[in-house]
């Protein structure tokens, strides 16, 4: 491989002349081998430290990987203390908290609801609490955080997150997507009848057994339901048999019906051991009564924690917030910590009212919720280590992962029915258009001109149908492959390589329908051999788009961003594309880019093969005789169809190399939980009340002083006896 390696260098060498184009050439190369031979399984997320929360998720009678095969869930209670979030923003040197000083416990077997009005900060404590919250610089994240009495520094695989939006590949059915997955993530199960009976079991066990044969369908194509799209996706994360289950909110987009359905499968989870924690805006009765713990939070702020229920309620009536009969608890609470923005008095009413319950649940947090103090020794990266090389053992060799991608990225192309229908259509439109417009053209001097035209929009017409229809696809597709990477399921490598070779046979199909219709339409050199040429110039030039929608899809965060970027790029290409502009005529601060202009290099060998050995009338002795003669008036003499090709192919291995840089450079990676700055006193051993006097007695401990979060409140917190009754609306 080595040798190999050192060959393509030297050949790709030879690309772009001298200097720059010459070195750019040289490391595309090198890492297209990188690439093609890479090594096993990608890592997880870097800057993630592992290795002490993996070694919390391993079974003490056991490897982590036996779980799958023996059902058994290793019980993990979380606690975190004192999460602060905030965010900065370095021009107007202002601070934004999106969390304050949040305390709370998750325990196994029980399901636990963060709840808020909007913007209250539920799904950045989820984020947090499942090391999820993207890293930024312009975030501070601080706390403490703690797996079965161990400190907890980031995720790890053993921790199922479900995401609010639900990404699939469209094609494939629900049955398939979960036996790949598996494929995947549990490499050690070697039989297929064992892989079936697992699967079947998880399709049992999420209720996706009258679906399983169905696609999963998208936007375009019509599929499963949205519920059954949450329930599948609860399904690929349980793969793994998480110990905790992590669910940003599951019931968005879903009917009252199929809410209660996915609320129901998660209660089902956590009644099978796993610690299950969601956010979720405002659940009608019948769900909140599913609930076994909530959280509730306002401005960041923690409003109560504790048992669900009636308990809540009974809270907040110590304090003259009656919850009237036949109301929603759920809805009486979300009323009950929300700011009234409809005038400045209601505003400043419900604030006061809002802080009051902040302070005073500050002071009753520590003593209801733990009777242990969190560990504060030792930090974060201390502790219990083991080699990430067990995180990954298992996860399936390179051509492995290779092959099982290549099956599903083909399986993908080659059902993606209603695409290749509009391709098709287009192509063929597109080539009947064309074709009328320079229909049967003879050897007149006038002719010359329409060749050039006809070659030069060919050439436009394949580079933009392969670039938007990459760009339009790529960035989602991306979010899968993203979110499959963080969890370890197979390296960059094989997917690109797969998504390459699955994809060659379909996209080759178009530019040859192009061709084979308005070749004999526009009458050009009517050679069979030339015609060959003709469909492997834009077939080839077809890939080199793809390629670099691919690049521009790895740059942008999104599908609209890909589409205001890929276009006008691909405009400074047409404008130096050989027919605008002359190549002798074009400034030297811009020589390069025609070298790197794949719709140039594909005008140039179309121009080669229809203008050599051409005659055309002439009359006067200026006139142009031969098809060599315009091609030196385009600066192409002396050129061969086959350089042409290679130059394309190698601008095709660049946009790939960038690719492959770009998606490993911008990886996910999340945000570092840190120590609160040690100057705090020390935390206190707590006496955990009895269940009976849960709210009524409890031990008063020592509160830290006012912190930066509280000074920063716009309003200062009143003491109850000043704050007005809270009554909810249409109460009597």
């Amino acid at each position: 491989m080595v040798r190999l390696g050192g060959k393509m260098v030297g050949r790709v060498a030879k690309f772009g002349g001298n200097g720059v184009g010459q070195i750019l050439a040289a490391i595309a190369a090198a890492l297209l081998v990188r690439l093609f031979a890479g090594p096993g399984p990608a890592m997880l997320p870097e800057n993630e430290d592992v290795e002490e929360d993996m070694m919390d998720q391993i079974s003490e009678d056991g490897d982590a990987s036996e779980a799958p095969s023996s059902g058994k869930i290793r019980p993990v209670t979380i606690r975190w203390r004192n999460i602060t979030c905030s965010l900065s923003n370095k021009s107007s040197k202002l601070v934004r908290f999106l969390l304050k000083n949040v305390t709370g416990e998750a325990k196994p077997g029980r399901l636990l609801a963060i709840m808020g009005p909007s913007g209250s900060g539920k799904t950045t404590l989820l984020n947090v609490l499942a090391g999820q919250l993207m890293a930024s610089p312009s975030f501070h994240l601080s706390g403490y955080l703690e797996i079965n009495g161990k400190p907890f520094s980031n995720k790890s695989s053993k921790f199922a997150y479900v995401r609010q939006e639900d990404l699939f590949f469209s094609q494939l059915t629900v049955r398939e997507t979960l036996s790949l997955a598996a494929e995947l993530q549990l490499p050690e199960i070697l039989s297929a009848e064992e892989r079936d009976d697992y699967v079947n079991n998880l399709l049992f066990k999420l209720g996706l057994v009258s679906c399983a044969n169905s696609n999963v369908g998208d936007a375009k194509v019509r599929g499963i339901s949205g519920g059954e799209k949450k329930r599948l996706s609860l399904a690929c994360e349980l793969i793994a048999s998480p110990s905790v289950i992590f669910a940003d909110e599951p019931t968005t987009g879903l009917d009252a019906f199929q809410a209660e359905k996915v609320m129901e499968t998660l209660q089902q989870l956590a009644q099978d051991g796993h610690t299950v924690i969601c956010a979720i805006h405002q659940p009608r009765g019948s769900v909140y009564v599913k609930f076994d713990d909530i959280v509730l939070l306002t401005e960041g702020a923690l409003v109560y924690a504790g048992p669900a229920g009636d308990e809540p309620l009974k809270y907040f009536s110590k304090f003259g917030y009656q919850c009237p009969d036949h109301v929603n608890p759920a809805e009486f609470l979300a009323d009950l910590i929300s700011i009234d923005y409809s005038s400045s008095e209601s505003a400043y009413s419900s604030q006061k009212r809002i802080d009051g319950l902040v302070e005073s649940f500050a002071h009753l947090s520590s003593a209801i919720l733990y009777s242990s103090p969190l560990t504060r020794s030792g930090g974060f990266k201390d502790g219990m280590k083991f080699s990430k090389d067990k995180i990954l053992k298992g996860k399936g060799g390179w051509w492995r992962q290779f092959w099982l991608l290549l099956k599903r990225a083909w399986m993908q192309a080659s059902r993606d029915g209603p695409t290749n229908k509009v391709r098709a259509r287009m192509s063929i439109a597109s080539a009947i258009i064309f074709g009328s417009v320079f229909w049967r053209m003879g050897r007149s001097q006038t002719s010359i001109q329409d060749r050039m035209g006809l070659l030069q929009v060919a050439a436009i017409n394949t580079a933009m149908a392969g670039l938007v229809k990459t760009i339009g696809v790529f960035p989602k597709e991306r979010a899968i492959v993203d979110r499959e990477r963080a969890k370890g399921s197979y390296a960059l490598g094989p997917y690109l390589l797969s998504k390459l070779i699955a994809e060659t046979p379909v996209g080759a199909v178009f530019p040859l329908m192009f061709g084979a219709i308005l070749y004999p339409m526009a009458n050009l050199h009517p050679l069979f051999s030339r015609f060959g040429k003709f469909c492997g110039i834009v077939t080839v030039e077809s890939f080199a788009a793809s390629a670099m929608g691919l690049t521009v899809g790895a740059m942008v965060p999104t599908t609209e961003a890909a589409l205001a970027v890929g276009p006008p790029l691909m405009t400074v290409f047409i404008v130096f594309g050989g027919y605008y502009v002359n190549t002798e005529n074009t400034p030297i601060i811009f020589r390069w880019i025609p070298r790197f202009s794949l719709i140039r290099w594909a005008f140039q060998g179309l121009c080669i093969n229809e203008f050599e050995g051409l005659q055309f009338d002439h009359q006067n002795s200026y006139d142009i005789q031969t098809g060599e003669q315009a091609l030196e008036r385009l600066s192409f003499g002396g050129s061969r169809i086959r350089d042409t090709v290679i130059a394309q192919s190698k601008i095709m291995c660049f946009w790939y190399c960038t690719t492959y840089l770009l998606m490993e450079k911008n990886k996910p990676k999340y945000q570092r939980l840190e120590q609160p700055p040690p100057a705090e006193p020390p935390l206190v051993v707590q006496i955990e009340p009895s269940d009976s006097d849960q709210f009524e007695q409890f031990e008063q401990v020592e509160r830290p002083p006012s912190n930066e979060v509280e000074s920063n409140q716009q309003l200062e917190s009143p003491p109850f006896d000043q704050v007005r009754p809270f009554i909810l609306e249409g109460a009597k």
